[in-house]
């Protein structure tokens, strides 16, 4: 797919691209010539930053946001000022929401709606959000996706993703961060935001995580006035959490709904492998009836089997103060790249930890714990997983709310505590039924095949016909490679002294002349020079010039 937009917008995407690149945390190399190095900017630059990619549009101010997750790539101050990117998009007419509703969910508004209000209550980038009543009664909130937006954002990661390509084949940083394996989670993530069905489903799901969390809910979707680009949803009466005045706390039990919503979290993150990723201030609302709501579930994330138990022993070793096993569990969350130093990453997590211990005792903040070891992994060579740094800014945006809700709260007891519950319950669900019958027919199968297996090593072994085979060194071959060397040493030698001795003689004068110099001399240059063409022929015929491949090792 090639760059077909106009040249103004192109250079504005380049423009754009390279900006990024300006402000990551190493320096680019330009076929081997350093040409930046900024590894930390100022608030100013971070906020031109955060201008630039507003302006540029929607799709630009979602890959703000995700890029506000890569803490390994961009600095705190970078990190911060994209994190606060809003949408400050222009809602589109009301008849554009009719044509969509109308044509998505096969109604018009005014015989399926009582009430329709045309001003959105909230419009962003991808979409905008109207309050409505069902002829039920029901009070719900449409959420309508913005016309035009899928062709715009198909034209952006196209090109995008060619810039990304020229950056990882031409740049040192993008040979370490592959901003090509950047942009396809980017596409993956922003279309993902683009199904409302699959929010719909993401709600439920949270809903369900959420039932032994009486004080946290989510809005219910309406499936019959669900599509792909309209999601009608429970209507949530209540205040956004970053609008809420410091007098009404005294109406809340706000340590309650922050210890709350941190298990809540962790529920999600290593029990179900399921969590909200976008918990921004923005994205709360504390109810009427007193409760914490969690919006906008377009962005979600999910945790492999695996990582769930990395997880668990690094948060368990981060609330502890285990340096040596939190810089272990951090590094298997990581992919090593060629230049990973294994013990410079021990080295550098470990000064972290200790240090970050001595100034912050009974204050640990997780998300930075995990941001900064994510930051020392790629300082090191070692990429942090994506799921990791996403993460990294989830546990942050949490001790961002749990702050706004009560200053005075601290997470880390409630992370240590609450970790080994969880832990506990992790071990329960692996004794499941379903995973013991799945254990049992494993073992099933290796009893079945061990008494042949078993019989074929006996009669191996008692007939002496057992044999181990492996990769080793051939020593024979050794041999015979050493002493061609030294054979050709030696004769090396000989040649060149016949040349030299060959030089020597043209100096004295004889009737026997070859060429007109002297014979003996040139019948001693001329048989040393056949030799040297003879030896080098024979290099280039009989040597191997071309690697064997390692054969795998096989055990009878």
């Amino acid at each position: 797919m090639g760059l077909t937009l106009n040249r103004d917008r192109l250079k504005r995407y380049k423009d754009i691209f390279f900006l990024i690149l300006k402000h990551s945390r190493e320096p680019i190399f330009l076929n081997g010539d350093k040409t930046v190095d900024l590894k930390n900017g100022a608030e100013e630059d971070a906020q031109k930053l955060a201008q630039e990619l507003e302006e540029m549009g929607p799709t630009f101010i979602k890959l703000g946001q995700l890029l506000s997750t890569r803490s390994d790539l961009l600095s705190p101050v970078y990190i911060n000022a994209l994190a606060k990117l809003q949408d400050k998009i222009t809602p589109f007419p009301y008849e554009e929401v009719e044509k969509i509703i109308s044509r998505e969910l096969g109604v018009k508004i005014k015989p399926t709606f009582i009430e329709f209000d045309e001003k959105p209550v909230a419009a962003a980038s991808l979409a905008q959000v109207h309050r409505a009543v069902l002829r039920s009664g029901k009070e719900v909130a449409v959420k309508v996706q913005r016309p035009g937006i899928r062709k715009i954002i198909n034209d952006d990661l196209a090109n995008l993703n060619e810039l990304a390509l020229l950056v990882d084949n031409y740049t040192q940083i993008g040979k370490q961060y592959i901003f090509e394996d950047i942009i396809k989670q980017f596409k993956k993530t922003l279309y993902l935001e683009l199904d409302f069905l699959k929010e719909a489903q993401n709600m439920e799901r949270l809903k369900d995580i959420l039932r032994d969390y009486p004080d946290l809910t989510v809005p219910e979707p309406v499936y019959d006035f669900t599509s792909e680009k309209v999601l009608t949803m429970d209507f949530i009466h209540g205040i956004k959490l970053n609008k809420i005045s410091p007098i009404a706390h005294l109406d809340y039990d706000t340590h309650k709904l922050a210890e709350e919503l941190i298990k809540a979290y962790l529920d999600q993150i290593l029990i179900h492998g399921f969590f909200h990723a976008d918990p921004h201030p923005g994205n709360i609302i504390i109810t009427r009836d007193k409760k914490i709501a969690l919006i906008d579930l377009g962005m979600t994330a999910r945790v492999t089997n695996s990582m769930k138990e990395n997880l668990i022993r690094l948060l368990l070793s981060i609330g502890e103060g285990n340096l040596e096993d939190t810089a272990k569990f951090g590094m298997r969350l990581g992919e090593p790249l060629e230049n990973f130093d294994e013990e410079a990453y021990k080295r550098d997590a470990a000064s972290f930890i200790s240090e970050y211990y001595d100034t912050e005792i009974g204050n640990i903040e997780v998300g930075k714990v995990v941001i900064k070891l994510s930051q020392i992994a790629s300082k090191n060579g070692l990429r942090p997983l994506p799921e990791l740094t996403m993460l990294g800014k989830t546990l942050l945006n949490l001790d961002e709310i749990t702050k706004i809700l009560d200053p005075e709260f601290n997470p880390t007891q409630i992370i240590r505590d609450h970790s080994r519950n969880i832990m506990q319950k992790h071990l329960l669900k692996n004794l499941s039924p379903g995973s013991i019958f799945s254990s049992l027919m494993e073992v099933n199968e290796i009893l079945k095949k061990l008494p042949a297996r078993l019989n074929k090593f006996f009669y191996l072994l008692s007939n002496n016909k057992l044999r181990i085979k492996m990769d080793t060194i051939d020593e024979l071959r050794l041999t015979r490679d050493l002493q061609k060397i030294a054979n050709r040493i030696t004769l090396g030698a000989i040649l060149a002294s016949l040349i030299i001795g060959a030089a020597l003689l043209m100096n004295v004068e004889t009737d026997f002349k070859i060429f007109g110099y002297p014979g003996f001399a040139m019948l001693l240059f001329l048989f040393a020079a056949g030799c040297g063409i003879s030896l080098a022929v024979n290099i280039f015929l009989y040597d191997e010039w071309k690697r064997e491949k390692k054969k795998p090792t096989h055990i009878l």
